[in-house]
C-alpha cells in the first residue's frame, strides 16, 4: 500500500525540483525527506527518482506516479470537505492568505462577516506575496488565499489548485504634478520613458508587470527605487523621486500633489484553494464572503472556477 504522506512528498518534488526546497515548504529536513521517498521507492517496487550527484530527478514511472498522487489528493480534500458539511456548524481555524492591498478593500470586512456568521469559526490572516501561494495551499500552511494577475503576467499553471475570479480593476500611471510634458509625444505609459521609476521588488509579479507593460510602450523603465508597499509609492511620487504604475486598490487617497492617468491595463484578483475543497463549508463562506466584501467600483467578473493546472475550465 502506497502512503499518502509519500506521495504528498513526491509530487511537491516533482513541482519543486530538489529535496531541499520540499524539505524546507512542508518543514522537514532533507534527510527526512530522502528516508520518505527511498520508503515510497520501496513500497512502489521500481525506482522513482535518478540521482546524478546532488541532482535529483523523477524516472517516468515517479513522474506518472506524481500524478496519481494529485488525483488521490485532490479526492481526499473532497472527502474531508463532505465530512466537515456533515457535522453542525464551523468551527476551528481557517488560514487565509492575502496582499496587502486587498487586505484593506476586502479582506477586513469578509472578516468580520465570517466572525459574525460564523463565532466558532477562527480565520487567521496571513500577509503573502501571490509567488509564494500555490506552495503554501499545497502544503496545508493555508486554506484559502487571493492571488493575482496582470494582463502582461499572466497566472502560472499550479497543479492541485482551483481558482475562482473575484475582481477586475485598472491600473495607473503616477506621476508628481504637473506630470510628464504632454507636448513630448506619446501616450499613456510613454510618457514615462525619460522619468525616473519606482517599481515593486524583483521577484513580485508587480515588478514584472511595470518592466513587461514599459517594454510593451516601447521602451526599459530607469528604475530608481524598489518598494512593495502602494502608499509609500505614492509618497515617493509625490516627493518628485519619480513614476510608478499602480492598480486601482492601490491609488485610494493618494497624498496632495500626486496625479493619476488610467490606463489600458489591468490587474484581475481570484480566490484560490485546494482542488477538492471547494465544497468545504469553510471555504464556500470564505468565498462568499469575499464576494461581498468587494468595492462596487471594481468589475466582478461571472466566470466559472477554473483548474491551475492546465486543465478545462471546471464549475466544481
Amino acid at each position: 500500500m502506497l502512503d499518502v504522506r509519500r506521495l504528498r512528498l513526491l509530487r511537491e518534488l516533482s513541482l519543486r525540483g530538489t529535496i531541499a526546497a520540499v524539505a524546507e515548504a512542508l518543514a522537514f529536513t532533507p534527510s527526512a525527506v530522502s528516508q520518505q521517498l527511498s520508503a515510497l521507492e520501496r513500497e512502489a517496487g521500481l525506482p522513482l527518482l535518478e540521482r546524478t550527484g546532488r541532482r535529483v530527478s523523477l524516472t517516468p514511472a515517479g513522474q506518472n506516479l506524481a500524478r496519481h498522487a494529485d488525483a488521490v489528493l485532490e479526492r481526499l480534500e473532497q472527502a474531508a470537505a463532505e465530512l466537515a458539511d456533515t457535522r453542525q456548524g464551523m468551527a476551528g481555524p481557517l488560514r487565509i492568505g492575502t496582499f496587502p492591498a486587498a487586505t484593506r478593500a476586502m479582506v477586513l470586512g469578509a472578516l468580520t462577516s465570517l466572525v459574525h456568521q460564523h463565532p466558532d469559526l477562527e480565520p487567521m490572516m496571513l500577509e503573502i506575496d501571490p509567488v509564494g501561494v500555490a506552495g503554501a495551499l499545497r502544503a496545508g500552511d493555508l486554506d484559502v488565499a487571493l492571488i493575482h494577475e496582470y494582463d502582461f503576467v499572466p497566472a502560472p499553471d499550479e497543479p492541485g489548485l482551483v481558482a475562482e475570479p473575484l475582481c477586475t480593476e485598472p491600473m495607473y500611471l503616477a506621476f508628481g504634478s504637473p506630470g510628464p510634458d504632454e507636448g513630448a509625444g506619446g501616450s499613456g505609459l510613454a510618457h514615462g520613458k525619460d522619468l525616473p521609476w519606482i517599481t515593486a521588488t524583483p521577484g513580485t509579479l508587480c515588478h514584472a508587470m511595470t518592466l513587461r507593460a514599459c517594454q510593451a510602450a516601447g521602451f526599459t523603465p530607469r528604475v530608481r527605487h524598489q518598494v512593495d508597499d502602494f502608499a509609500t509609492v505614492l509618497a515617493l511620487v509625490a516627493a518628485g523621486q519619480g513614476v510608478a504604475l499602480v492598480p486601482q486598490l492601490g491609488v485610494v487617497d493618494p497624498p496632495p500633489g500626486v496625479a493619476l492617468t488610467r490606463l489600458p491595463l489591468h490587474r484581475r484578483t481570484e480566490v484560490a484553494y485546494r482542488a477538492g475543497a471547494a465544497r468545504h463549508p469553510a471555504v464556500t463562506a470564505t468565498i462568499a464572503a469575499l464576494r461581498a466584501a468587494v468595492p462596487e467600483d471594481l468589475a466582478r467578473p461571472d466566470e466559472p472556477p477554473r483548474q491551475r493546472g492546465g486543465g478545462p475550465r471546471v464549475v466544481v
